[in-house]
């Protein structure tokens, strides 16, 4: 027996919800989320120019930062469409076939896990940067860190595509109301009325592989510096060592917090009023685009002070 299609009276369309018991507030809770997108997309957008524009921050580490800007502006880029015409013009409906909500559903997944490896990324840069500091040059070389950005790509491409087609098979036939303003695997799964073992089985995998995973060697490359900050460094050593891993330990915590959170709320919290899961989500969608400008800006120097050159030679200008 072939796999289970969508049949004829599945619907052809999704409708967002929005905030559950606030929609005639829309307009109004449009304010927050529209001032949070314009944060997020600008304080990206500078991060990526100063890099760009700055010989001095040519190094790995800020090349991964721009990797981790890239990321945000995705991850902010695919919500932002969806969400600001349900708030602004109160259009719930996606009626261009699964189409839409499936590629709005793979991006905004895949930018996720992007996130999560990039910050990965930025760990084995720390480890390398503070724990062999002579070969550092060596190690993380152009060629390097491109290869490390086409495997983050690959990686998570490939962990998004498995669940898309593993949803894509299934009929959709109870309900076509999403309770959240974008495409959610977790929103998704709920409407389809088919066996969803296997799908479920396949999240369980992805939350092992990223969720826990990640965290896991993010933790023990921080293990690995503090022995060695704490066993050969002076103590002024060890506080510039360990303030230079503020910065992302903090956009560490704005990602895995709420990811975390978002989970746990899913899997154990299923008969939590929905107004609890759609907060979640958005906190966790919107926390790291909108934090992690912020955290560099403020705790990075070198990208405090390209902010201030830009800005002071656009007033030059």
């Amino acid at each position: 027996m072939g796999p289970v299609t969508n049949t004829t009276h599945a619907p052809f369309y999704f409708i967002l919800t929005g905030i559950p018991g606030f929609e005639a507030s829309h307009i109004w809770i449009s304010i927050p989320f529209f001032c949070l997108y314009a944060i997020s997309i600008m304080g990206n957008t500078t991060i990526l120019a100063v890099i760009c524009i700055e010989p001095s921050l040519r190094q790995p580490m800020y090349l991964f930062l721009s990797m981790l800007a890239l990321t945000d502006l995705g991850l902010t880029l695919t919500t932002l469409p969806t969400v600001m015409q349900l708030f602004w013009f109160n259009i719930q409906k996606i009626n261009t076939g699964f189409e839409a909500c499936f590629a709005q559903f793979f991006f905004l997944h895949g930018f996720s896990f992007m996130e999560s490896s990039v910050l990965l990324a930025m760990s084995f840069d720390r480890y390398v940067a503070i724990c062999r500091p002579l070969h550092y040059a060596s190690i993380l070389t152009s060629e390097v860190i491109c290869r490390i950005g086409l495997a983050i790509i690959c990686r998570c491409v490939l962990a998004v595509l498995p669940s898309l087609f593993l949803l894509k098979r299934l009929p959709f036939c109870r309900s076509h109301l999403l309770s959240h303003s974008y495409c959610l695997h977790q929103d998704m799964i709920h409407l389809v009325c088919a066996d969803i073992r296997v799908n479920a089985w396949y999240g369980f995998a992805l939350v092992l592989l990223i969720i826990v995973m990640d965290p896991l060697l993010i933790v023990l490359s921080y293990v690995l510096i503090l022995k060695n900050v704490l066993s050969t460094a002076t103590r002024t050593e060890r506080f510039r060592a360990l303030n230079n891993c503020l910065s992302h330990f903090l956009a560490v915590l704005v990602l895995y917090v709420p990811m975390v959170g978002v989970s746990m709320t899913h899997r154990f919290a299923k008969h939590a009023s929905p107004l609890v899961h759609v907060i979640m989500a958005n906190i966790y969608l919107l926390a790291p685009p909108v934090m992690n400008p912020i955290i560099y800006s403020a705790k990075t120097k070198q990208i405090h002070q390209g902010i201030t050159r830009l800005l002071f030679q656009r007033k030059m200008h």
